[in-house]
């Protein structure tokens, strides 16, 4: 579980960090994206944080890697062959997140979509695991999973839906479905 707040100041996220690692414990590991410190942080008060995701705009991956250090779970967003390239060059991310497959409102930076194959030609670029990310459906996930990804990260699919676990739900069937 990525736990994400882009505009939260850093004791806020912290906050929020805090309190998703109680709820869940050791059973899901808990990711922190972009804020490094609110993730070291997190681990110095003792919660259960797994790692950082980070973006192409963020901290550098082999920083991030220095400070976090090797017992963490890394992971890298890129939209590009070359970013990818350069995340297998480094050597310090445990999977790349691709994308976006579409346009979506929780990221309004976010790059122009690629669609299902475009994040799978991108994946099959390297040889780290793949995560699809951005404006992913349950429709996509058994294309996605076919394409060669290791996973799809979601954000409004299950948010936004009337009954979040029903829509969790389907996206895990939808993902275990055959193409």
């Amino acid at each position: 579980m990525q736990v994400r707040a882009k505009h939260a100041g850093g004791a806020d996220f912290l906050t929020q960090v805090l309190a998703v690692a109680r709820a869940v414990g050791e059973a899901v590991p808990v990711i922190v994206n972009d804020r490094v410190d609110v993730f070291l942080a997190a681990r110095r008060l003792g919660a259960p944080v797994a790692g950082v995701h980070v973006g192409q705009s963020d901290l550098p991956a082999a920083v991030v890697r220095e400070l976090i250090g090797d017992g963490a779970y890394l992971g890298l967003s890129a939209a590009a062959p070359e970013e990818l390239r350069a995340a297998q060059e480094e050597d310090v991310c445990d999977h790349v997140g691709i994308g976006v497959v579409r346009a979506t409102a929780t990221k309004a930076d976010s790059p122009p979509g690629l669609g299902v194959h475009g994040v799978s030609r991108l994946a099959a670029c390297i040889d780290l695991p793949c995560v699809a990310i951005g404006g992913v459906t349950a429709a996509d996930l058994p294309a996605l999973r076919a394409g060669g990804l290791a996973g799809a990260a979601v954000v409004s699919a299950i948010c936004r839906a009337d009954d979040p676990r029903e829509a969790a739900q389907q996206l895990r069937e939808a993902w275990e479905a055959r193409p």
